[in-house]
């Protein structure tokens, strides 16, 4: 029960939009601010700057660490011909030369695929030795829209593959939106990690000032793997991972400043310009759709009669003729894009508007591969007698089924 709950609230978040998320440096810093404990570090863009930063910590017992966003950096490795983007050091010498082979090269990790990402600075921290090592994290469950924490005595691994293994090792606790965490539920969720009884007090005062912070800055992710107790009963957050809510950029000027475009898509990145949210994907069925619980159900449906998508594309409650026409641009750069799937249920969005958006992009991108419609809702009259009348070659329908079945038909799969 515990394993599913788990699986549940962390798709939750990854099925969300595309939220910021900041280099551990940058995630260290804000949760030190809180008063979270942290191992001393500097970053460094620079192999020079990495040796000041080992010089500036006075110790030999150093850690560097590649700051790209991705998961599984210490089994990930460069197009340089380095092998893992976390290594341990014992010198200012030692960590120029590997900050010299990680800067400015591709980390490669199962999360990146063949393509990896640009290393941008690499994080110098000193080295701590953990008793115990556990795993915290506060998430935002869509399904009760609550703030839920969730621990496990079994940190510093994937925790996805603990949930799988040994659900009874994963502990979840709601917590209401509109209060504070208490100290008594804090400590409760302390006494859940494996610390010994010494370091509980300060685990659990810790946990008080992560949610603090979750809260505060409108985080939708503040993630710690591993929480670690240290021989002399500190409590250290060795690793953190921290995730923002991109409806409360407004409010968070600061933080979104720290954000690394070399970390995105481009084609991501442009989209959000035009308030879409565009996941690139490896099919040849190209989808334009409004609201993410559509898009999900879009693709699946594509799936379901055997094709496959080419994206995830959200145009959202505020879909105009101009972004309509943006999505077609963005989806048509893919090569392998051989038919376009539009799924518009028009609630804020007029049926009307997507249509005007569909037919200039049609005539715009002088369109050979098919264009299958699905339009139900605001305007939606006006929108089929626009399509009919424009005398271009589009698929109009009212269901979703028929829709799916025929822009598969008209579009299997390309064969590599």
């Amino acid at each position: 029960m515990l394993s599913r709950s788990f699986t549940r609230i962390s798709r939750s978040v990854s099925q969300q939009k595309r939220f910021l998320s900041l280099h551990e440096y940058r995630s260290a810093a804000l949760l030190s601010e809180y008063g979270v404990p942290i191992p001393r570090g500097f970053p460094a863009t620079t192999a020079e700057g990495a040796f000041d930063a080992a010089k500036k910590l006075g110790t030999n017992e150093l850690v560097i660490k590649a700051q790209a966003l991705t998961g599984g950096r210490g089994k990930g490795h460069f197009d340089s011909g380095l092998q893992g983007g976390v290594k341990l050091i014992s010198s200012a010498e030692e960590a120029k030369d590997l900050a010299g082979q990680m800067l400015n090269h591709k980390l490669i990790t199962k999360q990146t695929g063949a393509a990896g990402k640009e290393v941008t600075a690499v994080y110098i921290v000193e080295r701590r030795d953990a008793d115990k090592e556990a795993y915290v994290a506060i998430l935002m469950d869509r399904a009760t829209q609550t703030p839920m924490i969730v621990a496990s005595s079994q940190g510093g691994m994937d925790i996805e593959g603990v949930a799988e293994k040994d659900p009874d090792a994963i502990k979840t606790f709601p917590v209401p939106l509109d209060a504070d965490l208490s100290l008594d539920k804090a400590t409760e969720v302390a006494s859940v990690l494996g610390f010994s009884k010494d370091a509980v007090p300060e685990a659990a005062k810790t946990i008080q000032a992560l949610f603090k912070c979750f809260i505060e800055r409108d985080c939708t992710q503040v993630e710690i793997n591993p929480l670690s107790e240290t021989p002399d009963h500190k409590v250290l957050a060795m690793d953190a991972k921290l995730g923002f809510d991109d409806n409360a950029s407004f409010r968070q000027e600061e933080v979104y400043s720290w954000r690394d475009p070399t970390q995105e898509d481009p084609k991501e990145a442009e989209a959000a310009k035009y308030g879409l949210n565009f996941i690139k994907l490896d099919g040849n069925i190209a989808n334009i759709v409004n609201g993410a619980g559509l898009a999900m159900a879009t693709m699946d449906i594509i799936k379901l009669y055997g094709g496959e998508p080419a994206n995830f594309l959200d145009c959202g409650g505020g879909a105009t003729p101009e972004t309509i026409e943006k999505a077609f641009d963005l989806i048509l750069s893919d090569p392998k894009v051989n038919g376009i799937f539009v799924n518009i249920f028009g609630g804020i969005v007029r049926c009307d508007y997507v249509a005007t958006g569909l037919i200039a992009a049609t005539k715009n991108f002088q369109l050979d591969i098919p264009v299958v419609v699905r339009l139900q809702g605001t305007n939606m009259a006006e929108a089929k007698e626009l399509i009919n009348n424009s005398g271009l070659k589009l698929f109009a329908f009212e269901d979703l089924d028929p829709a799916a079945e025929k822009i598969v038909e008209l579009c299997p799969p390309v064969k590599a």
